[in-house]
């Protein structure tokens, strides 16, 4: 970062200088339009879009096995189009450990999440994520900001996916210490965990402003079919097959081990409910990850969704000794000769509650 006034502000935070809940929204409006970019690539394996494709109870053959990946016209096995929060767990927990300080993950929620797909995440990339803090506001005492991700290929550059995600908390300084320390002694100890020296130039890139080449990637978009389902035989109306899809707390469990997510929250019946919650609740993107599957058997090839959004609108609610069932169904909702392209709008339903708000996904036919 190149802002003396700011990269000071910063050094004093990472020393341990406390703020204010004022201060601390002061300075998150601060770094608005400020990027980093992780200073490590994560390698995609096979054997991690395998055990992703499990925890969200997604068993289309192009995530699975290469024989079919390849008749599809992938060189490997592709990841399920909500893969990337894994990669994005990674880059936001350094965005609230290196820019924006003041928070704590545990007591951030998701609201909304939109996922703009280049091509499709495949076995042997090395990803690298640029990090921003796209927007804040603060209303009614919460803190909403919306993050975004650019990630490319390490090797030749190329773009692959751009990301949104919404988030909704409140600072450090307006918790009670006494929740904050049991929250801390039920989340994963990390001891031996080493805590570099994260400066500019030390690993962590930045830059202020606007840069050109991390503009609106929309407009790089060129979506493919590979091997989904022939344009010329649907029609608007068309229903994806209604599935229901069982949830217990080994889910949640599961699938916090497998992309990294702390917040006790999805795991701890105690802290839910002090958290006003009813109980246990599932991730959002475990959620948005099985409508995700839905989405890919009625396509066809997952490959061709281009793009997917989500609002969170209210949670799937996990018992501790009961199955949670989530009811996914969803139609094509629009569809344009032109492009050949359609798009399918999504429900989720936990009995007669509906999950999200708004879910929809564009997708490529052939």
């Amino acid at each position: 970062m190149n802002d003396p006034e700011v990269e000071a502000r910063l050094e004093a935070l990472r020393n341990g200088e406390k703020l204010t809940p004022e201060e601390i929204s002061k300075h998150t409006e601060a770094m608005v339009g400020y990027h980093y970019t992780v200073d490590d690539y994560y390698e995609v394996g096979r054997e991690k879009i395998r055990e992703f494709s499990r925890a969200v109870q997604n068993y289309h053959p192009v995530h699975w096995n290469e024989d079919e990946a390849r008749k599809a016209g992938h060189p490997s096995l592709i990841a399920p189009l909500t893969f990337v929060g894994l990669l994005g767990l990674i880059a936001q927990r350094r965005l609230f450990e290196d820019v924006v300080q003041g928070y704590d993950l545990s007591q951030i929620l998701q609201s909304e999440q939109r996922l703009v797909f280049h091509r499709p995440i495949r076995v042997g990339d090395q990803l690298v994520c640029d990090v921003s803090l796209d927007s804040y506001r603060r209303m009614g005492g919460v803190d909403l900001m919306v993050t975004k991700n650019i990630i490319r290929n390490f090797d030749d550059g190329e773009l692959v996916q751009t990301t949104w995600t919404s988030l909704a908390g409140r600072s450090t300084g307006e918790l009670d210490p006494g929740l904050m320390d049991m929250v801390h002694h039920v989340m994963m100890a990390e001891g031996g965990r080493p805590t570099p020296n994260r400066t500019v130039g030390d690993g962590t890139t930045a830059t202020a402003g606007n840069v050109d080449e991390l503009g609106a990637p929309d407009s790089a978009q060129n979506p493919q079919a590979w091997s989904a389902r022939n344009f010329d035989e649907l029609s608007v109306g068309d229903a994806l097959e209604t599935r229901t899809v069982k949830l217990t707390r080994g889910n949640l469990v599961n699938y916090a081990g497998v992309v990294g997510d702390p917040n006790p929250i999805h795991f701890s019946s105690e802290l839910a409910k002090l958290a006003k919650l009813d109980d246990v609740v599932a991730h959002g993107m475990l959620t948005m990850g099985i409508a995700g599957g839905a989405i890919g058997d009625f396509v066809g090839d997952p490959g061709a969704v281009f793009e997917y959004n989500v609002r969170f609108t209210s949670p799937v609610y996990v018992p501790a000794t009961e199955y949670a069932e989530i009811e996914v169904s969803g139609k094509i909702k629009s569809l344009d000769s032109a492009s050949r392209t359609g798009e399918i709008a999504i429900t989720v339903k936990q009995g007669d509650r509906k999950i999200f708000g708004r879910a929809t996904a564009r997708v490529k036919f052939n």
